[in-house]
């Protein structure tokens, strides 16, 4: 994907920075899943949730897109804490190419380590990277909007798995496809594909070595002091949008807006989070010099960028979500008030 198709910064900036963190599924539907499958499917789940919380493993996996694959090393474990007698997370994620990159838990404080910013930290229960953090929490809460289907045993990393299919229950998200690990319950490979059978993105896991005791690596992390917090939700206290997204797929609610300007060009940007469980789509608006400019689109894997320019106004549109939806929703922005600019 070349930066250059893109007049937008808003569009550069998220390409730049981005961290890359079959079978149709047109014969899969609701009356196709039997009651056992979808509690099967919805057990093993509830398995994999208890696994990503209460283990101590290291694993290793690579993200493969667009015909690249990039690396990631992911850590967790337990420890007790002395004064409370609760349970404490440990985390690490670690993107191993390029400069280096790295995500650290304790807790409820995830810390972010990255070349082009000062080390910072903020209050949450878990890692945001290429794992859907939903995976780690009650799967349930996807049941408004997706089936879950258990397919059988197949063979991945050598050993034997459970494959699920997380299908949509409409055409404007793309269906997963995940096999767990029976012994253990953890993931071992994650796909994910258009309703036509498309594969856009996948991750699949090289290394899997579950403990009994902490990690060398997790016992230094518990040693360190972690960058300071910034205090997130104060600053989206009573915002004020001068616009507002008329349509998303069902399902979807904003979770984040604010108001800022973007480090290179200095423009002063609206930013709209959407969020159904399981996929972020993020909106962008901003006004523009420019009177009207065409659809601009590009896929990074299964991540749709997409950007226009409409009677001065641009909106940019970036999530794991099919061409026509983002379209809808780019259409749907209209204004609601006047603002003074940030």
């Amino acid at each position: 994907m070349k930066l250059f198709l893109f007049k937008s910064p808003i569009i550069q900036v998220f390409l730049i920075c981005s961290l890359s963190i079959f079978t149709s599924f047109s014969a899969l539907s609701a009356t196709a899943n039997s009651d056992s499958d979808s509690n099967i499917a919805k057990l093993s789940f509830e398995r994999l949730s208890n696994a990503l919380r209460d283990l101590n493993f290291s694993t290793s996996f690579v993200v493969v897109k667009n015909n690249q694959a990039e690396p990631y090393h992911w850590l967790h474990g337990i420890i007790e804490n002395t004064e409370s007698g609760n349970q404490v997370e440990l985390e690490i994620l670690a993107l191993l190419n390029g400069p280096r990159r790295d995500i650290l838990r304790i807790d409820n404080t995830v810390s972010y380590i990255e070349p082009e910013y000062a080390p910072y930290s903020i209050m949450s229960s878990y890692i945001s990277g290429p794992i859907p953090a939903v995976f780690g929490q009650d799967i349930s809460m996807l049941d408004n909007n997706y089936h879950f289907v258990s397919v059988g045993k197949s063979r991945v990393l050598g050993r034997i798995a459970q494959l699920i299919r997380i299908v949509p229950k409409d055409t404007h998200r793309f269906g997963y496809w995940v096999w767990l690990d029976q012994q253990s319950g953890l993931l071992l490979k994650l796909a994910i594909i258009t309703r036509k059978g498309q594969l856009l993105e996948q991750i699949q896991f090289t290394h899997l070595e579950i403990t009994n005791v902490l990690s060398e690596h997790l016992k230094q992390l518990q040693a360190t002091d972690l960058p300071k917090i910034i205090n997130l939700e104060t600053k989206q206290q009573d915002i004020e949008l001068a616009w507002k997204v008329n349509w998303l797929p069902n399902g979807f609610k904003q979770i984040k807006a604010n108001r800022h300007r973007i480090n290179t060009s200095k423009q002063a940007v609206e930013f709209m989070l959407f969020n159904d469980g399981l996929v972020d789509i993020s909106v962008y608006v901003n006004p523009s010099n420019e009177k009207q400019r065409a659809i601009e689109f590009a896929n990074d894997g299964a991540t749709l960028v997409l950007n226009q320019v409409i009677n001065n106004v641009e909106v940019s549109v970036v999530g794991k979500i099919p061409l026509a939806s983002a379209k809808k929703i780019v259409n749907s922005i209209r204004f609601i008030r006047d603002l003074d600019t940030p």
